[in-house]
């Protein structure tokens, strides 16, 4: 992770064909196209990675989650629970269809922890959002079962868990609807795009026509078509989708490089006491993407950090006062500053952030480190970025001598 550190030739030769026939918009003009459907051939390619029915090529991950949840029929005044160790995206995407995000504890996984999602629960709330962060997922049976009793929707943002899986089944295949993002920075990339992804023929329906101004797509005259609902405007490019229709057929190549990095950085500091990993629910397989432990405190964590950045060691982050990726540092939530205004019923909702206690999150934050595996490294990189990461963090927590 990210894609675009490999890009090559795959790449190239379908950015050409799109520019070969000069159609750069993913529906009609057919007549142009010379057989090339960039946006069509990456949702197929999807599907079968994703071992799932239908999915819905959007122009982000932060529109995938919008136009996930609108097609589950969440709106205005709908609670959705979201985690408190997210990207913003994740509210933002939920506050943009009037909804509330109600955001709860992590536990060890670095997701959701179940009895915090069971009391967060209203008469309002309408969907619970896992976000399967840093590449690994959360307690899905729980989660799940959860759902079910409350006949909620279980949406999953997997857009940082490519390649990752649960008991056999891909994130983002768990629940009821998955997210992908495909933006820059992510283990296969279209440059910017996403994905909603879900085995329910009505949200895939909803999801097809909500991101493209409510078109149903049917026929071939795209004038012609009429508008069972409104829609918006959430379609991605047939220049992203080929990009991306390059890197999703170079998935397994590079999940196998990620995972061999990864195995190298944990093996180097397996045996260090102060380490811990994050847990990995029974069934579960991380992407890789990241690695994640912790260490027995957010002082040591945070010597450890800087240290790893005075020594060179970069991409690897404490979350505690991250302002992207931490509830501690959303102060634009918490103070709802908002170009436009947020209805009464969004500021009521939200009342909560002022007082709520997120010491649990802070528990398992403040004491994780979070690294990013590269896939441009050399094997040779990855051994000695090993070997520094663990003698830093022995020369960090090794005891004081007092004279």
């Amino acid at each position: 992770m990210p894609g675009f550190e490999l890009f090559g030739d795959l790449e190239r030769k379908e950015v050409n064909d799109v520019l070969d026939n000069g159609v750069l918009m993913r529906y009609g003009f057919d007549g142009m196209r010379k057989g090339h459907w960039k946006a069509k051939a990456l949702e197929s390619e999807l599907q079968t990675t994703f071992s799932v029915n239908h999915v819905q090529l959007v122009s982000s991950g932060t529109a995938a989650v919008s136009v996930a949840l609108a097609s589950a029929g969440v709106g205005a005044g709908d609670e959705v629970i979201m985690p408190t160790f997210t990207f913003v995206a994740s509210f933002e995407a939920i506050m943009m269809l009037g909804a509330i995000p109600i955001l709860v504890d992590v536990d060890d996984t670095l997701c959701l922890n179940p009895e915090a999602v069971e009391k967060a629960i209203t008469p309002k709330t309408k969907a619970i959002m896992v976000v399967q962060m840093c590449g690994s997922m959360g307690n899905m049976d729980a989660l799940q079962s959860i759902a079910t009793k409350h006949k909620l929707i279980l949406m999953e943002d997997a857009c940082q868990a490519t390649g990752g899986s649960y008991k056999g089944k891909p994130l983002g295949s768990v629940g009821d609807l998955g997210c992908f993002s495909f933006d820059f920075v992510k283990t296969i990339t279209c440059g910017e795009g996403g994905a909603v992804i879900t085995n329910n023929e009505n949200f895939y329906k909803n999801a097809d026509q909500f991101s493209d101004h409510g078109h149903d797509h049917v026929g071939s005259d795209r004038g012609a078509e009429t508008h069972p609902y409104i829609g918006y405007n959430f379609r991605i490019s047939e220049l992203n989708a080929a990009v991306g229709l390059a890197q999703v057929r170079r998935l397994p190549e590079f999940l196998n490089i990620q995972k061999k990095h990864f195995n190298i950085l944990r093996e180097a500091l397996i045996g260090i006491p102060e380490v811990t990993f994050r847990t990995v629910p029974e069934g579960g397989v991380e992407s890789c993407s990241f690695l994640n432990f912790f260490l027995p405190d957010l002082e040591l964590s945070t010597k450890v950090s800087n240290a790893f950045k005075e020594n060179g060691i970069d991409v690897c982050w404490n979350y505690y006062n991250n302002n992207w990726h931490y509830i501690r540092a959303w102060h634009h939530l918490k103070d709802m500053k908002s170009l436009f205004p947020i209805s009464q019923e969004v500021k009521e909702g939200l009342a909560y952030l002022k007082t709520k206690d997120f010491s649990m999150s802070d528990h398992y934050i403040g004491r994780n480190i979070s690294c990013l595996i590269k896939l441009s490294w050399t094997e040779d990189e990855v051994k000695e970025r090993a070997q520094k990461m663990a003698t830093i963090i022995k020369q960090v927590c090794a005891p004081k001598v007092v004279s």
